[in-house]
């Protein structure tokens, strides 16, 4: 059985990992080097789940035997054979290092296979990545006004961690992907792990960001940390973030929409920025939105009508001057006190650089 103490082990060097459970277990929280290969299937596991309830385990046990027999176990088997074949240093687990995984073992040692099984399963895996949140090493944000850059700025430093790509979502009203977010336990997953593997750094980079990034929301503790952490603070030009807006939100996501929905791209296009200016009507008052709105509507118009992308150009200029510019000023207002430095990337790029230890 693997130990324990190698856990964190097994996350930072990507070991490959064998997930037993149901798939509407895995589909709820697993880990990005688990393959889902189940011993039993969402039915088989709700038949076992009552058969416990009503008769207890040995019955339970009885009856998973029974529905994993003959020609579905061959199945099963041949696909965690091929896998190590594969991954010859796979690990295997079920929840919570109990009964499936024991009887997989068993299974795959009669095969020749000798696998370990992780003890404590998926919910011991999951502790000991709760724990990194828990004791987070010294942040520094950064921040700057909405088009900055942000995210790819971060890029260019080993030991930044890129939550909206992790969250998969752009962080604001009009961030959303075409893919789907991830669950919230497969966020804090795969943040922690992160987290992990940059443990050896004596500071983490992260982007300044609030309580939910789309639907998912930052740890609590991960919350508490950022608020306490020192500030860099990006700056721009309006018409540079502007144009850095338009390249990202209008421009590379036409081309995704366009690849996805291909005949429907216009449409789904036309309903993402729609309802992306429908939901900050309430921050925005009645007025500017409408005025937002009618440019939106009339860039969307002109796309259609001459095929070009550019009257977009005017509605983002105006949502920055008369919503985010001013909303970001507000919030950045409470925090002034935490901002250690303020100027382009260049110079915010030195001062991280020569900065890093004095913050540990």
């Amino acid at each position: 059985m693997a130990n324990t103490l190698d856990m964190r082990t097994i996350f930072r060097e990507d070991i490959p990992l064998i997930d037993v459970r149901a798939p509407v277990e895995f589909d709820a929280g697993a880990f990005s080097q688990a393959s889902n290969l189940p011993i039993l299937d969402d039915m088989q596991r709700e038949q076992v789940g009552i058969c416990y309830s009503a008769s207890g385990p040995e019955s339970a046990t009885s009856l998973g035997h029974d529905l994993v027999s003959g020609e579905d176990r061959d199945i099963k088997v041949a696909a965690w054979l091929a896998f190590l074949r594969e991954h010859p240093d796979a690990l295997l687990y079920c929840f919570r290092g109990g009964q499936r995984s024991r009887i997989a073992c068993e299974w795959l040692k009669a095969e020749g296979y000798d696998v370990p099984r992780i003890e404590g399963g998926y919910k011991a895996l999951r502790r000991c990545l709760l724990s990194t949140i828990e004791n987070l090493p010294p942040l520094i944000i950064v921040a700057g006004k909405t088009g900055s850059g942000k995210t790819e700025f971060l890029q260019q430093f080993g030991q930044a961690i890129d939550l909206e790509g992790i969250a998969n979502h752009r962080g604001s009203a009009f961030g959303r992907h075409i893919s789907a977010q991830p669950t919230q336990l497969n966020f804090e997953n795969e943040l922690s792990i992160h987290f992990l593997k940059l443990a050896q750094h004596p500071s983490v980079f992260i982007e300044d960001e609030g309580r939910m990034i789309g639907k998912v929301h930052l740890p609590p503790p991960l919350q508490e940390k950022m608020q306490t952490a020192p500030i860099a603070l990006l700056e721009d030009s309006i018409a540079m973030r502007a144009d850095r807006i338009y390249q990202e939100y209008i421009e590379l996501q036409w081309r995704e929409y366009e690849a996805h929905f291909a005949g429907r791209a216009a449409e789904e296009f036309s309903r993402y920025l729609i309802e992306a200016v429908d939901a900050i009507r309430k921050r925005l008052g009645n007025t500017a939105h409408s005025e937002v709105r009618g440019s939106v509507l009339a860039a969307l118009k002109h796309q259609e009508q001459v095929g070009s992308l550019e009257g977009h150009r005017e509605w983002i200029t105006l949502l920055l001057a008369d919503y985010y510019d001013p909303m970001y000023d507000y919030q950045l207002e409470k925090k002034s006190s935490r901002v250690k430095v303020t100027g382009s990337r260049e110079l915010v790029t030195d001062w991280l650089l020569s900065h890093t230890e004095s913050f540990a």
